[in-house]
């Protein structure tokens, strides 16, 4: 059985900071962030939440693919900066939208979010538990990033995007992902808690202050990332019978434009085949992708028939690669 991509559908917040407003915020230069990443500008959502953005994604996707909430039997949400831990943001996007049907559950690996639902997703249709997925990245990094680095606050934006599923009875296409957890700490976001406990008259009172910023080695994922996806877009290949030439598209999570062209380089492909959004809207995490496949789908780049390869990358350390033919 295979899985299809029946709609697309993204949400971008309106508020932009482009690198000149950086340059007043810490010591940088729109050179500099243009020449090291290939960013030019990112959204910030101003009252946008997590759950806002994924629910604008989803109507989206929904109304592209032709298929009602209500159809839907799986709800996927892959996200790091959601503002609460319960109930999930995947349990609140249900009751928005009304996908009364659905099972929701969250999944947290980073950059690499959106491939693992995505992949989760196919595992769940093609065992025939589900019929019917709709899988959303969303992302308010601006909330967690410290923008006092430069090294890190220059990277990353805010959005959504979103897919919904379906199976076929067509031959579909294995999908690999690996994790390394002894790299852990090149890409970290802590949790600091400060608990005061007192009892009074039986009761417990727990008071909690949390502060959250992300912490990059960016030397690290750099070399990790341009090693680890060439190689992992060619395990998917091998596994499935294909060559590079046969592959239209290669989809890769927005990062960085000097990871995406090492990718290409070592890959020995045109740099033709890896569109790039990430000049307007920086590192989404686990929205990127799903961001670029709407933006791809909206614009007609891809045909029905293209073979395209999906491959993301993130903290954990973790990495994989999913294949699916355009419909």
């Amino acid at each position: 059985m295979a899985v299809e991509i029946r709609g697309t559908g993204s949400y971008i917040p309106e508020k932009i900071v482009d690198n000149r407003e950086l340059e007043q915020m810490v010591e940088t230069t729109d050179v500099w962030i243009r020449e090291r990443t290939g960013i030019c500008r990112r959204h910030i959502a101003e009252k946008e939440t997590v759950v806002d953005m994924g629910v604008q994604a989803a109507m989206q996707a929904l109304e592209h693919s032709g298929i009602s909430a209500k159809e839907i039997d799986l709800l996927i949400v892959s996200t790091l900066s959601a503002e609460t831990v319960m109930p999930s943001v995947s349990c609140r996007i249900q009751e928005r939208i009304g996908a009364v049907r659905a099972v929701c559950f969250d999944l947290n690996a980073a950059c690499s979010g959106f491939l693992l639902a995505y992949q989760s997703a196919e595992a769940y249709l093609e065992s025939g538990a589900y019929k019917t997925a709709l899988i959303i990245g969303s992302e308010r990094l601006s909330n967690i990033i410290d923008w006092k680095d430069r090294n890190s606050c220059i990277l990353f934006g805010d959005g959504a995007g979103a897919v919904v599923l379906t199976c076929t009875e067509k031959k579909g296409y294995r999908f690999i992902s690996h994790s390394d957890g002894s790299m852990g700490n090149a890409l970290m976001l802590e949790h600091h808690y400060d608990r005061n406990l007192e009892t009074e008259q039986h009761r417990l009172s727990i008071e909690q202050s949390a502060s959250s910023k992300v912490s990059m080695d960016g030397q690290a994922v750099f070399r990790f990332a341009v090693r680890r996806v060439p190689q992992v877009i060619e395990e998917v290949l091998c596994i499935n019978g294909l060559s590079r030439e046969e592959i239209d598209c290669y989809v890769l999570h927005q990062a960085n434009q000097r990871i995406v062209e090492a990718v290409a380089k070592r890959l020995k492909e045109p740099l033709g085949k890896f569109p790039m959004n990430l000049q307007n809207y920086g590192n989404t995490s686990s929205a990127s992708i799903p961001i670029l496949l709407n933006e791809l789908d909206q614009s007609k780049r891809l045909k029905t028939g293209d073979r395209i390869v999906m491959a993301g990358f993130g903290g954990g350390l973790t990495w994989g690669a999913s294949i699916a033919e355009w419909i």
